[in-house]
């Protein structure tokens, strides 16, 4: 089958590869129908997260029809149309139980690869590198799905693909930035990062009751459509003012926003020394990510108020602003989504008609192009907000 395969920094390439089979009972195979390419693919792409090999399937959002099960899979049919959420999770282990699938004890078999790095395992990620597990991910004709009867959910035949690949990662995460916040009547959430993510956050943001939404980018296409989620949701150029704090300060009355979400992650940009120190120091690496946003989320919120962090981070960084968020009495949240918990409650908004995902692809391709489509993605060629790409003609 074709898939795209890791070949190094910035070479991905489409080659054929084996087929995946069943390997545990457990297993199901299904016909990948449509995959995207999430933010979080660039840190492989771009190197920084370790552990990565020649050969790696990427890809980890993605969904399909079920070709074959394994002897123990329950809940699925050959035929069943399912969308695959990113963490991989066995169910039955204290994190699954308790609704923390992204935390799964068991899903990864290179465990004590990522107790080494963090202290702890998470779950397995497809198309994550192998700290993850090394699982093939879903940028292919085909995927192995572990744990068939706990990381799919089924959809109907009748509803578009289009309109439900995003519960696989992007749209639970951006509702989990918002459900971080704890949002109250009459607060005020401002987003750094009106990427896919970033736009979920925003609207998960309003439709969990937030009065105002106040959005942090420098890309105008990403503003404009930021802006389009409402009337209640202001914009930011943070290349256009001077300081983003204080500009924050300004527009809530002196008090900072109630909550605070960082939608960007390791690859943050920005501008002033902090953004130049961050990038060269993750350029000599001495340091694995860039904390710009991240201080800037926690310098900017209210005293009493909560970060909530989505963006990915996968190492090591400095320059905190620790006595701040200590003193400040700052709440600090952050994750791993458990699309588990999340994807039927936001199914029903995409069938109540409350939200329909599709709004954020700006670019379909079929998966030959996907080598491109990664440099168009990175490079936010040709107003590039979210990708989506299709196996099959």
């Amino acid at each position: 089958m074709k898939a795209l395969v890791y070949h190094g920094v910035h070479d991905v390439r489409i080659d054929e590869v084996p087929h995946p089979e069943i390997k545990d009972p457990t297993d199901a195979i299904i016909k990948v129908t449509l995959t995207a390419i999430c933010g979080s693919d660039l840190h492989m792409y771009d190197g920084y997260i370790p552990m990565m090999k020649k050969g790696d399937i990427l890809g980890h959002e993605f969904m399909g029809t079920v070709v074959e099960t394994g002897a123990e899979v329950k809940k699925l049919k050959i035929g069943d149309k399912v969308v695959v959420p990113f963490p991989i999770a066995c169910g039955h282990c204290f994190y699954c139980k308790n609704g923390m699938f992204s935390l799964c004890d068991n899903s990864n078999p290179n465990k004590k690869d990522a107790e080494k790095f963090y202290g702890y395992t998470a779950a397995g990620i497809y198309g994550y590198s192998h700290l993850f597990g090394g699982f093939p991910g879903g940028q292919a004709e085909y995927a192995r799905v572990p744990y068939a009867d706990v990381d799919t959910f089924k959809v109907p035949n009748e509803i578009p693909d289009e309109k439900v690949l995003f519960l696989s990662d992007i749209y639970p995460t951006g509702y989990m930035a918002a459900d971080f916040c704890q949002i109250q009547p009459n607060q005020t959430i401002a987003v750094w990062g009106c990427g896919p993510v970033g736009q979920f956050a925003i609207r998960s943001c309003l439709m969990l009751g937030a009065e105002r939404v106040i959005a942090i980018d420098r890309f105008p296409e990403r503003l404009q459509m930021a802006k389009a989620a409402g009337p209640n949701v202001e914009v930011i150029n943070y290349l256009k003012i001077k300081h983003i704090t204080q500009n924050l300060r300004e527009m809530t009355n002196g008090q900072g926003p109630d909550a605070c979400i960082d939608a960007v992650g390791l690859e943050a940009h920005g501008k002033g020394i902090s953004a130049k120190y961050d990038k060269v120091k993750q350029t000599i690496k001495l340091q694995t990510d860039r904390p710009t946003v991240l201080r800037e989320t926690i310098q900017a919120c209210r005293k009493g108020g909560i970060v909530s962090i989505v963006g990915v981070y996968g190492g090591f960084i400095d320059k905190m602003p620790i006595g701040s968020a200590f003193n400040k009495g700052l709440i600090l949240r952050m994750g791993q989504t458990p699309v588990q918990k999340y994807i039927e409650r936001l199914f029903e908004t995409i069938v109540n008609g409350k939200i329909d995902p599709s709004f954020v692809i700006t670019h379909r391709l079929h998966l030959e192009d996907a080598p491109r489509a990664y440099g168009i993605f990175k490079n936010k060629e040709d107003n590039c907000i979210k990708v989506v790409l299709k196996p099959w003609q």
